[in-house]
């Protein structure tokens, strides 16, 4: 029953990748990017947050202690957590359209987005990607997935900043408005 209930935890992730997958095919073109010398950092970060959420493997014993009672009241707080934060995450993906890249730039054409999720949170990819690294940690239970999240957060809050930097130099006081009305990744407190 367990290993049905992780695969389907795992489904939610898979759909989120061939969403992502589908929505690359049509992207602008870059007009400006970030050097790949500040690119590493949040690519090995997220890299690693991902590997310590779902291998269950690493030969490290207390990286597999239970924070959760593994119970199915617990897991499915888990699972709805997992598909909410998915959900957050695909339907800002799909808002941002052209001007999403996997790496910071500013596209041709860049529009700034305030609608949807990007009215409540700046950087909502991030913040559903957070949200359902959170349920997935919880309805896996393990210490693991909470260091997934934590590196994850560092990661993208480490990624936001440069993406704001970026968002200011194109947007002006149009930006600087968004970011004074708008918290960065949690709603109201940062």
């Amino acid at each position: 029953m367990r290993v049905t209930l992780d695969l389907a935890v795992l489904m939610v992730w898979i759909i989120v990748g061939l969403v992502w997958l589908a929505a690359s095919m049509s992207l602008k073109s870059v007009a400006r990017a970030e050097p790949w010398g500040s690119r590493w950092f949040h690519i090995l970060a997220i890299a690693l947050a991902f590997l310590l959420l779902f291998d269950s493997h690493l030969p490290i014993p207390v990286l597999n202690r239970r924070f959760v009672s593994d119970t199915p009241a617990v897991w499915w707080i888990g699972f709805a957590l997992t598909v909410a934060g998915a959900a957050i995450a695909i339907w800002a993906r799909i808002l941002l359209g052209a001007n999403w890249s996997a790496t910071v730039t500013v596209k041709q054409n860049h529009e700034l987005m305030r609608t949807g999720p990007y009215a409540v949170v700046r950087h909502p990819i991030y913040s559903g990607f957070l949200l359902a690294m959170l349920g997935t940690a919880i309805a896996f239970g393990e210490v693991r997935g909470l260091i997934a999240v934590v590196l994850a957060f560092i990661a993208w809050r480490v990624k936001s900043l440069i993406e704001e930097r970026f968002m200011l130099d194109q947007f002006g006081e149009k930006y600087a408005r968004y970011k004074r009305e708008v918290k960065a990744l949690i709603p109201f407190v940062l």
